[in-house]
């Protein structure tokens, strides 16, 4: 082992679609060709969008392409005191504080503009926490798409890190879960490109350890929207798992020989495995999935 511990954190809001196989079969190949660990976790924290059995059915769908987790797969739910405490821990630091502000307040200004930030509001069913933010640049260098960096206070302002209807925040749940799952390695989409600031400023504020990070490039359909449920992205088919993989080594700029799509699975992990490169990962933001059955 290098101590390379690398992760895929899927939501269980539907099964798994052609841009989820790419961004776990892209994590999952920069794990084992460098040698390291790769986790599952499930992100499970918002029961209004999940859809019943899914967390089951991706699970499936990654086994059914060869793509084995590490130890055990680590539910968000599972983690709501852990949240819940570094909340309390932060507001009783002064370092986050509640925010009543409406929806048509917020949608008035393009950064938070700190209107309760001295207010002294208690945290209750009517508000939200968020962290204060500084003059802190905060930069990290991209394993694909570069130098990234935000000034926290003029460019991102206070985040909000609980919500109003009682459930975690992404931002804080994420890098509570990359510090607790000892992850040194994030690839992922570069949709959450713009998230990472917040949490390795979060992660900072709480002095704990930072992640390196790699975006790939977001799978979109035709209309250029991201494959999701809400875009009705089809579901990919595990009994074409050889075929979908090939497709996704070719997306991930792989160049897998054509043969390779009627092999079994795991000699297609295995040559990938053994090809892989992040050199060769495009480094453009989104693109067009051109696998036939999408």
């Amino acid at each position: 082992m290098t101590g390379y511990i690398g992760r895929f954190a899927p939501s269980p809001t539907g099964p798994l679609h052609f841009g989820s196989l790419l961004t776990a079969l892209a994590s999952f190949l920069d794990a084992r060709a460098n040698n390291g660990i790769w986790r599952v976790r499930m992100e499970d924290l918002d029961p209004p969008r999940e859809q019943e059995g899914a967390a089951k059915v991706i699970l499936d769908s990654l086994l059914a392409h060869g793509l084995v987790w590490d130890g055990d797969v680590l539910f968000q739910s599972t983690r709501l005191d852990a949240y819940k405490n570094t909340v309390q821990a932060l507001l009783d630091n002064g370092l986050a504080y509640a925010c009543t502000c409406s929806r048509l307040q917020l949608k008035q200004h393009a950064i938070y503009n700190g209107a309760c930030r001295n207010k002294r509001l208690p945290l209750n069913r009517k508000s939200a926490a968020r962290i204060k933010c500084g003059p802190e640049i905060i930069s990290f260098n991209d394993g694909i798409q570069g130098l990234q960096s935000n000034q926290m206070d003029t460019e991102l302002g206070d985040f909000v890190i609980f919500r109003k209807d009682g459930y975690t925040a992404y931002q804080l749940a994420v890098a509570l879960d990359d510090d607790f799952q000892k992850i040194s390695h994030v690839v992922r989409g570069s949709d959450l490109l713009d998230s990472t600031t917040r949490q390795l400023f979060i992660l900072k504020r709480l002095g704990l350890s930072t992640p390196e990070y790699c975006h790939l490039p977001v799978v979109v359909n035709q209309d250029g929207q991201k494959l999701s449920k809400q875009t009705c992205a089809p579901a990919i088919n595990p009994d074409r798992n050889s075929e979908n993989l090939y497709h996704a080594l070719i997306e991930l700029g792989q160049n897998p020989d054509p043969g390779l799509a009627r092999m079994p699975v795991q000699k297609i992990i295995n040559w990938a495995i053994s090809h892989w490169s992040l050199d060769k990962v495009p480094k453009k933001l989104t693109i067009t999935g051109k696998a036939p059955h999408l």
